[in-house]
This record gives C-alpha cells, sequence and structure tokens, in this order.
C-alpha cells in the first residue's frame, strides 16, 4: 500500500512537471509575414485560388502576387533587380536561361497545358470555323486575330510555333507567312490577360491561348491536332522543328526558343526574404490535394508528383525533396 501510495504521488509529480514544461513552450512558429509570387499570366486564376487555401491554412502570411509573360517576369529579377520569393514560369525553360544559377538554384516542373485557337459567340466566321480549316479562317482579311508577345511571353512564341507546325503538319507550303501577313503587330499584346479582354469585348475574332485560360474564362475554343498544340512530349521531336527567334538577356542578342512540349516550373529565388513561406507554399503547390487539384480542377493538367532533374534534387529544400520525383 505504502509503495502504490508513493508511485502515484510520483506519478502526480511528474504529469505536473510534464504539463508545466508544455505551458512554458512556445508554440511551433508558422509562417508569417509577406510572401511575394511572380508568375505567368496564365496562372492567374488558379494562383489566386491557392492564395486563398493557403491563407485560411496559414492565415499569419500575406500573399503578393505579380502577373505577366514568364520572360518578363523573370527578367523584372534577373535585369531590374527586383526581389521576389518564388517565380513560377509558363515555360520551365524562362528559369532555366534567365534565372539559374545566378538567382535560382533549381527548377521544378509541376504542369503541362496546350495551345487552343479562342474566339467568342461574336467572332467573324464563329459559325464555320472548325478544327480542319483555322488556318484559313485566320487569313480572311476581316478577320482579326492575335497573340501574345514572343518576346516576353511563353504563349506568344508557342503559338507562333503552332502556325510554323500547321504548315508542316498539313504540308501546306506558304500557310505560315500567309496566316502571319493578316496580323498585323498591333494585335501582338504584352500580356495573354489583354487578348482576352479583345476577345470578350469583340474587339478581336480569335487568338491563340492555354486550354487553361480558355476553360477559366469561360472562352470558346477550337482544339488543334497534337502534332501542333505541344502538348504531347513523346511529339518533342517533331515539335522542335518550330524555332522562334527572342530578344535574349541583354540589348542587341536574341535566343532561339525551339519546340518542345509545354511544361510549367517554379523556383524559390536564392535571395528570397521569406523562405519559410516560401517553403511552406510549395509544399502545398506540390500537394496532389493542394495546389496540384486546383490547377487539375481548372482544366490544366498536374505532373503527379512533380519533377526536377536528377542533379538538382540536392539543391532542393530538405522540406520539399519528398515531395519531387527525380527525372530527366
Amino acid at each position: 500500500m505504502f509503495f502504490s501510495t508513493l508511485i502515484s504521488k510520483f506519478t502526480l509529480v511528474l504529469l505536473a512537471c510534464a504539463m508545466f514544461l508544455c505551458s512554458a513552450m512556445p508554440a511551433m512558429a508558422q509562417p508569417s509575414g509577406t510572401l511575394t509570387i511572380y508568375h505567368a499570366g496564365s496562372l492567374t486564376v488558379p494562383f489566386k485560388k491557392m492564395a486563398e487555401e493557403f491563407k485560411a491554412k496559414y492565415p499569419k502570411v500575406d500573399i503578393v502576387t505579380k502577373a505577366g509573360g514568364s520572360t518578363k517576369m523573370a527578367r523584372l529579377i534577373s535585369e531590374n533587380g527586383e526581389t521576389a520569393d518564388i517565380m513560377a514560369s509558363a515555360d520551365y525553360v524562362v528559369i532555366d536561361k534567365n534565372l539559374i544559377p545566378k538567382f535560382a538554384s533549381w527548377n521544378v516542373r509541376f504542369a503541362a497545358n496546350q495551345i487552343v485557337l479562342c474566339y467568342t459567340a461574336k467572332s467573324r466566321m464563329a459559325d464555320k470555323i472548325t478544327p480542319t480549316n483555322w488556318y484559313e479562317i485566320l487569313q480572311e482579311k476581316d478577320v482579326v486575330w492575335g497573340h501574345s508577345d514572343p518576346n516576353l511571353d511563353p504563349c506568344g512564341y508557342r503559338s507562333v510555333m503552332v502556325l510554323q507546325l500547321a504548315e508542316l503538319f498539313y504540308d501546306k507550303p506558304g500557310l505560315f507567312d500567309a496566316t502571319m501577313a493578316n496580323r498585323p503587330i498591333e494585335n501582338v499584346k504584352p500580356k495573354a490577360k489583354e487578348l482576352v479582354a479583345l476577345l470578350k469585348n469583340g474587339k478581336m475574332d480569335y487568338a491563340f491561348e492555354y486550354l487553361s485560360v480558355a476553360v477559366q474564362h469561360g472562352l470558346k475554343y477550337v482544339p488543334l491536332d497534337k502534332h501542333i498544340n505541344l502538348s504531347d512530349i513523346a511529339l518533342n521531336p517533331f515539335y522542335k522543328q518550330a524555332v522562334v527567334t527572342v530578344t535574349g538577356k541583354t540589348a542587341g542578342t536574341t535566343i532561339d526558343r525551339i519546340g518542345k512540349s509545354i511544361t510549367y516550373g517554379v523556383t524559390l529565388l536564392d535571395k528570397a526574404r521569406n523562405r519559410e513561406a516560401a517553403e511552406a507554399f510549395l509544399a502545398y503547390l506540390f500537394d496532389q490535394e493542394g495546389g496540384l487539384k486546383v490547377l487539375k480542377d481548372m482544366g490544366q493538367p498536374p505532373f503527379v508528383p512533380v519533377k526536377t532533374p536528377a542533379d538538382m534534387m540536392g539543391k532542393l529544400p530538405e522540406s520539399l525533396r519528398g515531395l519531387v520525383e527525380a527525372a530527366k
């Protein structure tokens, strides 16, 4: 009895000590502060949804986003000295060429897409356009069509690639030149969202966009053959026949963009000011039930799991390595 009572008292003392220590320890700190994300214009709608979901989970984090053509966004960091925590590009190659190795160390590929030709019920010849005659419609003199700027936006140079590939795939010599001749330079816009606005207000009949943008903005669209819509990684040998020359990193230089399947990339900038919040957001983005689900629900196929080249795996933050697959 004596020993039983002693043990009981000893247990109570241990319990009291444990409770005291728990109350004295600070709660595990959650990410806080401002998280700055630069991203492709085509990610505006899904990233807005992601920001809302992330904020619900981490209320102390304020997310600031800046959207535009991926190349332009990368150059704001690399050439203009602007600061961001995360950069998400509609073409992972933009990160490789503009940010690595001076501004970032790794690049994770997280989603695919495809090019479609968008229009509305108000578009000229909307009742006649089909997946087989679309390039003929774009050559009609009274038809107004456009695309985003290849020098600023991957969707821009991909739109030009579509026409190059269409000439090859349909074996129609002169298709590219004839179609482009009906697109005045003023129809080349810096941002994809400008094209969406022009389509909706009836000032433009057709514009090349990503499928996800068409779905998110409720636009009609002409689906293009997989040989020209840049959706199929197996067709990269065919896609690489398309080459678009764009402005380079410095004035007077150029870069050749080579056709390949559409792959989005994201990175954490080396000089990120809020690494803790950035890592937490990327962990959410790479989650099959988090950001990847948002993309899927909004018409953009995610990579599950997300991927990075094997030689970059060791450069990823430890908190993210388990969510990423090493790939070519």
